[in-house]
This record gives C-alpha cells, sequence and structure tokens, in this order.
C-alpha cells in the first residue's frame, strides 16, 4: 500500500506551489492512475512521491514513511522515461551496473533482459535503442529490486500502439500479482481502460478520486464530433430542435470551427445540418473528454467524489451550453465506447482483513507469487517492514509527529558501490581511450625531448616539457577522475535505483579508490613505455635513475593520484566535468604560482632528519625502509606544485563534505 499524506512542494517564486496539499492511497492490487494535463502537477507529485525532489508531507511505503526504508530499491522502483544512461554503453553492461547499486547478482539483470524482451539486444548500446527498446529496459531496471511498488510517469509517451499495449500488460501483471502501481498520465480514455482506481489532478490539486467505473460515468462520455465552418449556425440549430423536441442535448464549442455535442448521435446532427443548409467537413462519434473542474477533496464531503460537472470552473477550456440538464446514469456502466479487448480484466479491492481475490499470474512473468486463494495466506516477497498505516490520512497528517515505531535503517547507497564504479569505468571506452592517447602523446613527446637532449632526464622520462602545465599522464588521470563524476550528473543512471545519490560517502570512497588505482596504472604505463623508447631508440641509461627511484616514484605517483582526486571531487562539486578539468588545469597555472609566491625566501627549519623523527614519534613501527618513501612525500608536498596540490585537494574535500553532509528535508 501506498499512502501520501499532505505532500506539498516548495512554493514557486510566482505564488502558489505545484503540488498543494495532495492526500490520496494506492491499495495493493490495484492501478492507480494520476489524471491531469500538462501542467496540472503529475509530474512534480511523482517526484515528491518517489523523494527526489524536496518538499512537505510524508509518504509511507506499506507503513514505512520513504526515509525509513532501509532499501529504497527494493521497496520502489521508478519508471520516468527513457534511461538515464551513458549512450555509448550496452544494455547488459548498464543493468548490470546497476544491479551493483542494487546489490543483487548480476544473473538477476540477465534475467530481466530475457523477461521484458530484450535478451537479443543485451549488447546493444543505449544510444541506437528504439524508444520502445528503451522503455523496457526502464522497466528491468526498476524491477531489479523486486520492489513492491511500482510507478511510473507517463508510460506510454511516445510510444507505438504495441509497445504501448506491451507494457500497460506488464503493469497489470505487477498489480495481479499483489503488487502497488502508481501511473501518471495525461489521457482519460487510457485510463479508462487499464487503471482500477483514477485520482484527478488539476493545478497542483485532487479535483477528484474515483474508481474507474464512476471516473467512466463522470468523466467520459459519447459524443458526435462535428468539424463545419459554421460552428455557431449549427449549434443555434441542434440546440433549438432539441429544445422543441424536449431532449436533454449538450453542445460544446471546442474551437471555432470544431463542435462536440453529447446526448445525440450522427444521423441526428446529419439530418439538422441538411435541412438548414449548413455545410459539414467531419461527422463521427467518439467518447468525449469531459474536462477537468476543480473540486473540493472528496473526504471532505463525506468521502463522494465529486463529479467534474457538478463542480464550477473559473477556468474551463470549453463554453457548454446544455438544453436541460443531463440526467443520472441509473447504473455504473464501463467505460462507454471501449469493446471487450479494449478493457484489461479488473481485480476488486481485497476486503479489511480478509484475502484478496483468488489471481494467477500470467506467463511470461517468472517473478510473479503463486496463485493465490481465499483459504491460504497470501505469499510475500519479503516480510513488512512495519505496522500497518494509519487507516484516515487525515488522522496520519495530524499524528504526522507521532510515526509509526520502525528503527531506521540506513542504506549504503550503491549498495556495491566498489563493484559499481568499477563497472561504470569500465562499461565504456572512455578510460581505454584516454590510456591510449596519454601513452601516445607521451611517446611523442619523450622522443622530442630526447632529441633536444636539454631536458632533465626525470623530465624526459615521464614526457613533461616545460610548456606544458602537466605531463599528458597526469592530465589524462585528471580527465578520468572529472568524468568519474561528471558522468553521474550528465548521465544520471542511479536515478533509477531509488534513494541513491551520487554523493553519498560510500560511492565517494569506491571512486577515491578507483580513479587512484586508474592513475596509479597510467603513471606507471607511461613510464614503462617511454623508458623502452629511450633505450631502444637513443639507447639512453636509466641507471642513474635507479639510485633515487623511490623519492622520484612517489613525487610521479602522488602528482598523478593527485589530479585524479583534484578532478573528481571538482566535478562532484560543481556537477561538470568541465570544472573538473579546469581544477586539474588551475593547479599548475594559477595555485602552484601563488604558492611559490608565498614560500619565497629562506626555510624555517630543513626537512632532513624529519623522516627519522617521523618514525621515532610511530614508536618505531614504521621500518628504516619506509625513509624513502617518508622524504619523497615530503619533497613533493614542499614544492610548489605539490603544496598547490594538497591546498586544492583539502578545499575541494571541504566543499564536497559541505554540500553531500549538509541537511536535506526528509520524508
Amino acid at each position: 500500500m501506498l499512502q501520501a499524506v499532505g505532500v506539498t512542494s516548495v512554493r514557486r517564486a510566482e505564488g502558489r506551489p505545484a503540488v498543494d496539499d495532495i492526500s490520496f492511497e494506492c491499495l495493493p492490487g490495484q492501478v492507480t492512475v494520476l489524471l491531469g494535463a500538462r501542467g496540472a502537477g503529475k509530474t512534480a507529485l511523482v517526484r515528491l512521491i518517489a523523494g527526489l525532489d524536496a518538499g512537505r508531507g510524508v509518504t509511507y511505503f506499506r507503513g514505512t514513511p520513504l526515509h525509513r526504508v532501509s532499501d529504497p530499491a527494493r521497496e520502489v522502483g521508478l519508471v520516468l522515461g527513457e534511461v538515464p544512461g551513458h549512450p555509448a554503453r550496452t544494455a547488459g553492461g548498464h543493468l548490470r551496473m546497476l544491479s551493483a547499486a542494487v546489490g543483487v547478482p548480476a544473473a538477476r539483470a540477465d534475467d530481466l533482459l530475457d523477461t521484458v524482451g530484450l535478451g537479443a539486444l543485451r549488447d546493444e548500446r543505449l544510444g541506437l535503442l528504439s524508444r520502445g527498446m528503451d522503455r523496457r529496459l526502464a522497466l528491468a531496471a526498476a524491477l531489479l529490486g523486486d520492489p513492491h511498488t511500482l510507478i511510473f510517469d507517463e508510460p506510454c509517451r511516445d510510444l507505438s500502439a504495441r509497445d504501448g499495449a506491451w507494457l500497460l500488460g506488464r503493469i497489470r501483471d505487477h498489480a495481479t500479482a499483489g503488487g502497488t502501481v502508481l501511473c501518471a498520465t495525461r489521457d482519460p480514455k487510457a485510463a479508462a481502460r487499464f487503471a482500477d482506481h483514477v485520482i484527478t489532478v488539476d493545478g497542483g490539486r485532487v479535483a477528484a478520486d474515483q474508481d474507474v467505473e464512476a471516473f467512466a460515468r463522470t468523466r467520459l462520455r459519447p459524443r458526435v464530433s462535428v468539424r463545419t465552418p459554421h460552428a455557431a449556425r449549427l449549434s443555434d440549430a441542434v440546440r433549438r430542435e432539441a429544445r422543441a423536441a424536449r431532449r436533454s442535448v449538450e453542445v460544446v464549442s471546442e474551437s471555432s470551427s470544431l463542435l462536440s455535442v453529447y446526448g445525440s448521435s450522427c444521423p441526428e446532427i446529419g439530418e439538422t445540418a441538411f435541412r438548414h443548409g449548413v455545410l459539414v467537413h467531419r461527422l463521427t462519434e467518439e467518447v468525449g473528454d469531459t474536462g477537468t473542474a476543480v473540486a473540493p477533496h472528496p473526504r471532505a464531503a463525506g468521502g463522494e467524489a465529486v463529479p467534474p460537472h457538478e463542480s464550477a470552473s473559473a477556468g474551463s477550456p470549453a463554453r457548454v451550453a446544455t438544453t436541460t440538464p443531463p440526467p443520472e446514469p441509473a447504473a455504473a456502466p464501463a467505460a462507454p465506447g471501449l469493446t471487450a479487448s479494449e478493457s484489461a480484466p479488473r481485480i476488486a479491492p481485497p476486503e479489511p482483513g480478509g484475502a484478496p481475490p483468488a489471481t494467477a499470474p500470467q506467463a511470461g512473468y517468472p517473478h510473479a507469487p503463486a496463485p493465490r486463494t481465499p483459504h491460504a495466506p497470501a505469499p510475500q516477497a519479503r516480510p513488512a517492514t512495519a505496522t500497518a498505516p494509519p487507516a484516515d490520512p487525515v488522522d496520519a497528517l495530524r499524528g504526522a509527529d507521532e510515526a509509526p515505531a520502525v528503527r531506521p535503517g540506513r542504506s549504503r547507497s550503491p549498495r556495491r558501490a566498489l563493484r559499481y564504479e568499477v563497472r561504470r569505468l569500465l562499461g565504456v571506452r572512455t578510460a581505454p581511450l584516454i590510456a591510449a592517447v596519454v601513452v601516445a602523446s607521451s611517446l611523442a613527446l619523450c622522443v622530442l625531448l630526447a632529441r633536444g637532449g636539454a631536458a632533465p632526464r626525470p623530465s624526459v622520462l615521464v614526457a613533461w616539457p616545460g610548456f606544458l602545465p602537466l605531463p599528458p599522464a597526469a592530465f589524462g588521470a585528471g580527465l578520468i577522475g572529472a568524468l568519474s563524476f561528471g558522468e553521474e550528473f550528465r548521465f544520471p543512471a542511479l536515478t533509477a535505483v531509488r534513494g541513491v545519490s551520487p554523493r553519498r560517502p560510500g560511492l565517494l570512497v569506491a571512486k577515491l579508490a578507483v580513479t587512484a588505482v586508474a592513475a596509479v596504472t597510467l603513471a606507471v604505463l607511461a613510464v614503462v613505455a617511454d623508458a623502452q623508447v629511450l633505450r631502444l631508440v637513443h639507447g639512453a641509461d636509466l641507471g642513474a635513475l635507479r639510485a633515487n627511484w623511490a623519492d622520484l616514484g612517489i613525487r610521479w605517483l602522488g602528482l598523478c593520484v593527485g589530479c585524479a582526486w583534484a578532478g573528481l571531487l571538482a566535478a562532484a562539486v560543481f556537477r561538470v566535468t568541465a570544472a573538473g578539468v579546469a581544477a586539474v588545469l588551475a593547479v599548475p597555472v594559477l595555485i602552484a604560482p601563488l604558492v611559490e609566491f608565498a614560500l619565497l625566501g629562506p626555510a624555517v627549519r630543513s626537512i632532513a632528519g624529519l623522516p627519522g623523527r617521523i618514525r621515532s614519534v610511530a614508536q618505531g613501527r614504521l621500518p628504516e625502509s619506509a625513509d624513502p618513501w617518508i622524504r619523497g612525500a615530503l619533497e613533493l608536498v614542499a614544492q610548489p606544485v605539490g603544496a598547490a596540490m594538497v591546498l586544492s585537494l583539502s578545499a575541494l574535500i571541504c566543499a564536497y563534505l559541505f554540500i553531500a553532509l549538509r541537511r536535506r528535508t526528509t520524508w
């Protein structure tokens, strides 16, 4: 069950918030539809319910507020449109990457690809998938954690009829299996076809809260659509004849040349037009949408939904002229104008305290539970995490300070952060291409510097000419670090995994570790390749460098790792890859000269003997062999570039902690 109580978005600058104090319930085993026109607040409401945007109110998922669910990905699945993944990543690689974030085996991703019909396209890149295949992959990502609740925002938008029918079938399968489904759509006829419960939203508020039969009776009615250049004449003629015959006919002027006539038929309208000499361009019968009128919340009027035609709306989109009030229907028929093949099977809501009706999962949906019978309790995929939610949302809102007695759980996001980061880095060709360009550039610069003969041998070995701010390997490491966090915001794949924030400390530690390994690998590859070229092309003897290899190695690896971390942290703070690259280049170009200027003058104390003093402070736990490494690290920090790197990393870490750990609005 899903309960939204008092959900309200942040107030906009122009005054009224996009979502204003909305409360409703979604029962398990049913498909609940949020219906509204463009700009009605459906998407904002869905994002607030899912906890993606800040706001006020509380949302209960099977009795537990969302911020207290220990594993949100196993409770809520989101399909918010296209898959937010890197276009060069394969469908299988993308799903396996998200499986690490959810904490499920990679075999689960492969099974879901077969379930949604993408088994043959697991090696297809996301940028080449059609819209229908993309939506199937989004559904597979939402089902990774086997959630109880699925939330869709315009699931069939821009889909073909075949793909839309398939997706609606899978939605119905999940509800049939006992899950809770919430969909947002703007198509009232589609809502009447596959929904069990319809909540109409208009202007950020609930206009009607109805079951599908009441919705079809009050919102959808058969009508005659007439297109004519003389709409006013035909409208007057239809009203006069209906008044003379004492028939209930309603005429709606949709535009200057389009009329919608309720309570009549095509032969009657055609004969009226013929008798009055009115030219008709189109005459057809269809199911009409009567429009949305803002009404008080149903619970404020004793729980009865207010039909749209009985509530006043100052901003109605159409002008309505009626001869007599339309008669009340005697019974609640099915959705008018819909054939039996178009109507989805209905599931009666479970009785309070009783077992739901017996249902059988549809073939091709292997994760559906076993059939349920009234004589046996329904199997559950996972135990409930809290007590039942309050029966009335109003009472729940009054007692919001007394939340259900639930032990707050800490969600590690992603749950397997290191595995997720490795799959993210190696899932596209960006890192290998950067490595290839770095090695090629380093070899070319190394040969040029060795031919000149004026550059120092260490600079030749790392291919660092004086006119470049950084050697190719250090700049490549910084670029890999900047892309590590920059792509999280450019292609927010973690949005599909509810509750995962790209700035979680666990993910930061994983990214720091993986980028450090990538930077060290890149630095070693560049130096080894340059050394081999120097030996083969110029016959250079590197014996002089071997005697001081520890100090040089520490400086070189520290520079590459520092550049990688600077790019990573800057991209995390400013949410863009370009900021990470700029931070990497700012260290030698801007910060290092300032540090060198500040350090001009005699040193207060030499670092000679400092490694031994550090070892003595450590009470002998450090061996004497560690002295060269300590000396190399201190000499790196003592240099302007090293000091600038330390200052930059310190400032970026403080900025990251300020942004990532600041207090946010919780649900």
